[in-house]
């Protein structure tokens, strides 16, 4: 088969090739997927670079998001499954396949609705899951008022509709009005400018406090996370992109709030379970959709990795 690999990590341009390789085959637990669209999010361009270092056995096939068809099951499992449209989770995760044709462990191919297009299931995984977690570790946001920092992105994008399904009120943050545009369609009830001088007049005009945060940028945003926080409010990290913040102690002791800092790669697998059962049903009752989507075919590898290290707006996809 032809995929995309790395050697050795570095910049795309110097790591990045296409080459044959050996087709994987499904071992005991295991599927083979057909990949139809794959995935890239900021983690696979960071380990692929380098940034987040992680070891290569011989060659790594980038991108732990994907969605396709499963063509053949391993020992153990059910072969009814062999057809079905599936969402991959974690491909990359701890093996060099990734999301081309890729084996995975069936608890990670995740049956695809059919409404659902195989773009949207390419662009789950990582970012719904992590929004899930952020909305759900520290229990239900029904009836709640959630702030979403970073509306636009792919986990604020999935935050969004994730807490609106489960019946919260949804305050995000952007940067800009086409990021605003994103975030008022994924269904935001409130989004501001946090350039605004007076976005804490905004929001608490909307509600007083907060009761839950899914923060990207907590060094930046730690004082207007403060400025809306109450006894009940739960202030979710999920990204460490800047410098590390300094937590001003007194101020969170008087805000009574509590930090809470998430990487989805190490929670449990109860919680992995529970944010795949949520996310399929929101899918199921379409509250789940697609952020604008930039295609790139499998020769264009680099191009996308430099498109997602670039900050693009929207989901970037691969078609193998």
């Amino acid at each position: 088969m032809k995929a995309a690999i790395y050697r050795s990590t570095g910049a795309a341009r110097d790591v990045l090739r296409v080459e044959d390789v050996d087709r994987p085959e499904p071992g005991p637990g295991e599927v083979l997927v057909r990949v139809r669209a794959s995935g890239i999010n900021p983690t696979d361009v960071k380990a692929r670079s380098g940034a987040v270092p992680r070891p290569v056995d011989g060659f790594q096939i980038p991108h732990h998001d994907g969605a396709g068809v499963i063509e053949a099951v391993g020992p153990g499992v059910d072969p009814a499954r062999a057809g079905q449209r599936v969402w991959l989770w974690f491909a990359a995760h701890g093996s060099r396949w990734g999301t081309e044709w890729t084996v995975v462990p069936s608890r990670q191919a995740v049956l695809l609705p059919e409404g659902a297009s195989f773009e949207l299931g390419a662009s789950l995984g990582v970012p719904a899951m992590t929004a899930h977690r952020c909305l759900s570790a520290d229990g239900p946001v029904t009836g709640e008022s959630v702030l979403v920092a970073g509306g636009a992105g792919a986990v604020g994008h999935f935050a969004i509709e994730l807490a609106k399904y489960a019946q919260a009120r949804v305050v995000a943050t952007v940067s800009g009005p086409e990021k605003a545009a994103l975030a008022a369609k994924a269904g935001a009830d409130l989004v501001v400018n946090y350039r605004d001088p007076d976005v804490i007049d905004q929001i608490k005009a909307f509600t007083p406090v907060v009761d839950r945060v899914a923060e990207v940028a907590l060094g930046a945003n730690l004082r207007l996370d403060l400025a809306l926080a109450g006894p009940s409010t739960v202030v979710v990290t999920y990204a460490a992109d800047g410098p590390d913040p300094l937590i001003p102690v007194r101020a969170c002791m008087t805000a009574n709030v509590a930090l809470r800092f998430i990487l989805v790669y190490g929670v449990s697998s109860q919680a992995l379970d529970a944010a795949i059962t949520d996310i399929t049903a929101a899918l199921t009752a379409g509250a789940l959709t697609e952020l604008p989507v930039h295609r790139f075919p499998l020769s264009e590898i680099t191009a996308a990795h430099e498109a997602v290290e670039s900050g693009v707006v929207g989901k970037v996809i691969v078609v193998p």
